[in-house]
């Protein structure tokens, strides 16, 4: 971990989006140099599946001996912002640093997004930051060193990520990808100590666009398990950063799988579902079954609807439609032409799941070791 040193000891930050996830956990390690927090969020009243206000993260930050400004703010309201940006001149004497935390996102395809989640995720993430800013900037000019630090992925024009959607583990990402989708994430600390390693820097750093690993590497840091939610799970990869796709595409390289042929229960064989399972038969034996050590249902809805099973952990391995043999490890869900690519090498499994193409339940580590045999099958399809 990055140790404070007490650089932010007496500045301001205001900090959108604080009363949880990264915003709080930036705001806590500001507070453990005695920074002024203004907490600007929407949450005054806990959220059923989001814990945390902006009243409990203010608790947090002074028992760690920072100083809060709890503020009920909706990014998009210019007033709301307006009134918290005087209220932090008023109480704190000024503004030294802004943290454009605050963001929405739904990982659905265009036709299957409203245009009511389409005004909120340009209302906050793009008009909410243009707005807190402008109206930071004036306070923000009389400070010593000012910052403003925008939380975002990085600018990045490859065509791969206008098709596709390490993640880092919030609440938001259990409610997109449920709880055990954390075991592959980094923690908030990763973003909080990277974020302190920026704010340090003289006002000539300016116009960078930063990855979190990259700048603790500058700043000594050597053991990223400390960030690891579960030391020893591969990663989802990040987003938006080209060397992504690659680990993408090499992910599941620990698996061995022969080109022998074994015993398995026959699939149905009509339809590409049933050409599909025919093929994953053919690579199914026991090797596969033990370096693999796990049972996927997968659950169909469109053209082919219906209800399949991979079994690579007991046995040879099966395979098949209805329900698998034995309780399912992975739970698949999406539609049955998705199906079809992902198979086909067309759409990867990481990705389909990120983008809301693809649900899954259980273990995610497993869910990464299929695409070593679905490269296998891909010549095939």
């Amino acid at each position: 971990m990055l140790q404070n040193t007490g650089k932010l000891a007496g500045k301001t930050l205001f900090i959108t989006g604080a009363s949880r996830g990264i915003g709080k956990a930036i705001a806590l390690k500001a507070a453990k140099d005695g920074a002024n927090v203004v907490i600007a969020a929407k949450t005054a009243q806990a959220h059923p599946k989001l814990p945390g206000t902006i009243y409990s993260a203010a608790e947090e930050i002074e028992a760690l001996g920072g100083k809060a400004l709890p503020c009920i703010v909706d990014v998009r309201d210019e007033k709301q912002i307006g009134e918290a940006v005087e209220q932090a001149v008023q109480r704190f004497g000024g503004i030294d640093i802004l943290v454009n935390n605050a963001s929405a996102i739904s990982l659905t395809g265009t036709l299957e997004t409203p245009m009511k989640k389409v005004d909120l995720m340009l209302g906050v993430n793009l008009r909410g930051t243009y707005l807190t800013s402008k109206l930071c900037i004036p306070h923000l000019l009389k400070s010593k060193n000012p910052h403003i630090l925008n939380l975002s992925p990085p600018l990045n024009l490859n065509p791969i990520w206008f098709k596709n959607h390490t993640a880092i583990q919030t609440a938001a990402m259990e409610m997109l990808g449920g709880a055990e989708v954390g075991k592959q994430c980094r923690n908030v600390d990763i973003m909080s100590d990277a974020a302190y390693a920026i704010l340090g820097k003289p006002p000539s750093y300016t116009g960078n666009f930063v990855i979190d690993e990259e700048i603790l590497k500058t700043e000594g840091i050597k053991d990223f398990d400390i960030y690891a939610v579960a030391p020893g799970n591969a990663l989802l990869p990040d987003f938006f950063l080209d060397e992504a796709e690659a680990l993408v595409q090499n992910m599941g390289d620990q698996v061995v799988i022969p080109g022998v042929k074994g015993d398995s229960r026959s699939a149905a064989t009509g339809g590409p579902i049933g050409e599909t399972f025919n093929i994953i038969k053919g690579v199914l034996n026991p090797d596969i079954v033990k370096s693999t050590g796990g049972v996927y249902k997968f659950n169909l809805s469109g053209e082919h609807a219906g209800v399949w099973f991979i079994d690579m952990k007991n046995g040879g391995g099966s395979a098949g439609s209805g329900e698998p043999p034995v309780k399912a490890d992975v739970v698949m869900t999406m539609d049955s032409a998705d199906f079809t690519k992902m198979f086909a090498g067309k759409l990867k499994p990481t990705m389909a799941f990120m983008s809301g193409k693809l649900m899954i339940k259980g273990d995610m580590s497993l869910a990464i070791k299929m695409e070593k045999m679905m490269s296998m099958m891909k010549s095939k399809l």
